[in-house]
């Protein structure tokens, strides 16, 4: 029996290399490393607004790049500067 031909769609569906990823670097750092315990100010609105979107929504891990504590930390303080008139609940 002949080898059966190989159709149109499963020849343009070619195996795309690999990328490496680089590892985003964590926005709360103080002097190169992490405070311990993990406490973010709410006064800082100038950190605060870059985990923030346009629309006044609190950016998920995957996007700001932060670890799970400092996600956290973050949450805690965007709600306190809202609650204190610092930021927002919506944005534009």
């Amino acid at each position: 029996m002949p080898p059966r031909p190989m159709s149109t769609r499963s020849r343009a569906r070619k195996r795309s290399r690999v990328r490496s990823r680089t590892r985003k670097k964590d926005p709360i750092f103080v002097d190169g490393h992490r405070p311990r315990p993990m406490y973010v100010d709410y006064k800082d609105i100038e950190l605060l607004s870059k985990m923030v979107n346009r629309q006044g929504r609190i950016m998920g891990r995957r996007k700001s790049g932060c670890t799970a504590a400092s996600q956290h930390a973050v949450t805690a303080a965007v709600k306190r500067a809202r609650f204190m008139a610092l930021l927002p609940y919506v944005g534009e």
